[in-house]
């Protein structure tokens, strides 16, 4: 796992303030972290560059956009060995339905979030990812009946260790 990128007091705030709201100019956030604006540019810059802030994205609804359904799916392998997963992980990196994919500790190797129309393209999308892999052993789905809670917001004000710059 790469090293974390020291972050100071003014780094999380201007991170804190950018995941919150990616269309805040800089001069606002320059006004809001007590910095120039062209203190705050050079520090945004920083982080993407150290690939800190990783992408610059509109959070879509999905059911706005005809994607009603989130469905989690627990994918069991037979061998978790990188030359028996390699053209699985493949497919589940290239399928845009995938949201998110996490490998696992516990029961199933992975946990997939994936968004879809309709059961049937549910059903296609696991033809497409699981069938006539020998290294796939089962997988168990669970359709969403609502949210709770979803976010990209990381908790920040954990990141910075007491005593830190600032």
């Amino acid at each position: 796992m790469p090293a974390a990128l020291p972050l100071d007091a003014f780094d999380i705030a201007i991170l804190d303030i950018l995941q919150k709201d990616n269309s805040v100019p800089q001069r606002a956030i320059a006004e809001a972290v007590h910095l120039s604006a062209p203190a705050v540019q050079r520090r945004i810059r920083r982080l993407q560059d150290s690939g800190v802030i990783r992408a610059n994205v509109a959070v879509i609804d999905a059911a706005k956009v005809g994607l009603p359904l989130t469905i989690i799916i627990e994918l069991h392998l037979e061998n978790e060995r990188p030359d028996r997963t390699a053209a699985m992980r493949a497919r589940i990196a290239a399928e845009t339905a995938v949201q998110q994919c996490y490998s696992v500790t516990g029961e199933a190797d992975y946990l997939l979030i994936v968004t879809v129309a309709s059961m049937a393209d549910y059903e296609a999308l696991t033809r497409r990812l699981f069938e006539g892999d020998d290294n796939i052993r089962r997988f168990r789905t669970s359709v969403t009946l609502g949210w709770l809670k979803s976010g990209l917001q990381l908790p920040l004000d954990k990141a910075l260790p007491s005593g830190g710059a600032g």
